[in-house]
């Protein structure tokens, strides 16, 4: 039998082996996060090498203008959503498992690409394929992941996603930091795709699409697998849990059809509210997260002005995101995605404003100045993966009713990648038009209204069932 805290949410009487087996499950979606986590740093690579002839290798020929860098750098998020209708298309039928096995397949093509690229075409061309990777995995991989944790463990291993991803960005950094050969470093990274496919072949599929698919024997067989291999009865609660989340019945209307649509229920409560939030959630983790940056680094670091080698300290601030995403993986779980959601962002919002107001008005102490920009800048990095990167990752898998989830799931990371394509895209030309430290001040003071927003709209779901963050959307 299912237990209840205090507030009445259920906990599953499990033991270690069933954490470990759940780790072993959503293990293929972390390796899945280094591999993206490394092609959203090759633009930032790329760039610095190639932007303006600023390659450090002398058998490099290749060379872009900062026009040709600046849609290189947007592409990947432009053609998102494109992987995301493909990943709504094929993941009902085929489940989350096969589809994310699939998404490896134009990474690798990507990267290969990359290596023998010869015109800035092919760059394109290449960062078209890594937006589809992006795009069809990330429905796949967080419906998997938010459907095979038990709710005490969803919100930490569905937060460690982060840790991969900026793991992933890390080594790609490190390896071009070493290198100084951008060429080889896309080569290297093909090397996550293939461990990706050979760890997914080992674990199991969502019972939660087993039982969409009538298949309740074997939603059985791998739930029992993904708890340690414990016997049937004693995941019977929970098996029948997810049966009744998945039934038809499970809606207050009492005439609803068993039959209708999909894309019907788009229009139901539980459906518009959590899916506003989200938006709004993914606009403003855009906004202070620095995700959008990421192509620019090299150059904002310059402009910075701290003497400091860019290479090096781009790869420091993927550490620092790594730290950050640890800390979420525990802080999570104690204080909450609701807490941590103002916390970080009111800290980051702050954090960028003061960066905006020294550079336009201590310019006299460049020395000083350029270290604390660069201290504060990175400090932002590191509070944002402690708390609005991976809790919207980590809203995401969970938010939505289970009939929805798949669609919405696609439709909202494809809506987040197309607010990153456009802050990504036109971040070159807001700078020229309000100057370098302005923008920071001005992304500051807008995000100080998503904290207002947060603090009436956005619910704590941490430690609730599937089932609850459901009924309290209704």
């Amino acid at each position: 039998m299912p237990s209840k805290n205090m507030d009445g949410n259920k906990h599953y009487q499990y033991g270690i082996k069933s954490t470990l087996a759940q780790c072993w499950a959503i293990s293929g979606v972390w390796f899945l996060q280094i591999e993206l986590g490394a092609q959203a740093m090759i633009s930032t690579v790329v760039i610095g090498a190639l932007e303006n002839n600023a390659s450090k290798d002398a058998n490099e020929f290749l060379s872009i203008t900062s026009e040709e860098a600046s849609w290189f750098a947007s592409l990947i998020y432009l053609f998102t959503p494109v992987g995301n209708i493909l990943s709504v298309l094929l993941l009902d039928r085929f489940g989350h498992k096969k589809c994310m096995i699939l998404t490896n397949i134009p990474s690798i093509v990507a990267q290969i690409m990359l290596y023998f690229a010869e015109n800035v075409e092919m760059l394109y061309a290449s960062s078209i394929l890594m937006a589809l990777t992006l795009g069809f995995s990330n429905a796949p991989s967080l419906a998997y992941a938010g459907e095979v944790c038990e709710p005490k463990l969803r919100g930490a291993l569905t937060s460690a996603l982060n840790i991969f991803f900026y793991g992933g960005s890390i080594i790609l950094t490190m390896v071009y930091s070493i290198t100084m050969q951008w060429r080889l470093t896309v080569l290297l990274t093909t090397v996550f795709p293939i461990l990706t496919i050979a760890i997914l072949l080992t674990t199991p599929d969502s019972p939660m699409w087993l039982l969409a698919k009538g298949k309740h024997s074997k939603a059985h067989r791998n739930l029992s697998r993904l708890r340690g291999k414990v016997s049937y009865e004693k995941c019977e609660n929970e098996f029948q849990e997810m049966v009744k989340y998945n039934s038809p019945s499970n809606n207050d209307e009492p005439n609803h059809n068993e039959d209708t649509d999909t894309w019907k229920q788009a229009f139901e409560p539980e459906v518009i509210r959590p899916f506003r939030l989200m938006t709004i959630y993914f606009f403003f983790m855009n906004l202070l997260s620095g995700l959008p940056l990421l192509p620019y680094l090299v150059s904002i670091l310059h402009k910075f002005g701290a003497p400091v080698n860019v290479e090096w300290t781009i790869s420091f601030s993927m550490a620092l995101s790594i730290i950050g995403s640890l800390m979420a993986v525990f802080l999570i779980r104690t204080l909450g995605k609701r807490f941590l959601t103002l916390f970080t962002l009111s800290i980051c919002s702050i954090f960028y404003i003061t960066i905006g107001l020294i550079g336009v008005y201590w310019e006299n102490s460049e020395p000083i100045t350029s270290w604390i920009v660069l201290v504060l800048f990175l400090t932002t990095i590191l509070i944002s993966s402690v708390g609005i990167t991976p809790v919207s990752w980590t809203l995401v898998s969970e938010i939505f009713p289970a009939k929805s989830r798949n669609i919405l799931c696609s439709i909202c990371t494809g809506l987040c990648f197309i607010i990153t394509f456009f802050m990504a895209k036109y971040y070159p030309d807001l700078s020229i038009l309000v100057e370098f430290y302005n923008v920071f001040t001005i992304v500051g003071i807008v995000g100080l209204f998503g904290c207002i927003y947060f603090y009436f709209c956005l619910p704590e779901t941490e430690n609730k069932t599937l089932q609850e963050i459901t009924e309290f959307f209704k």
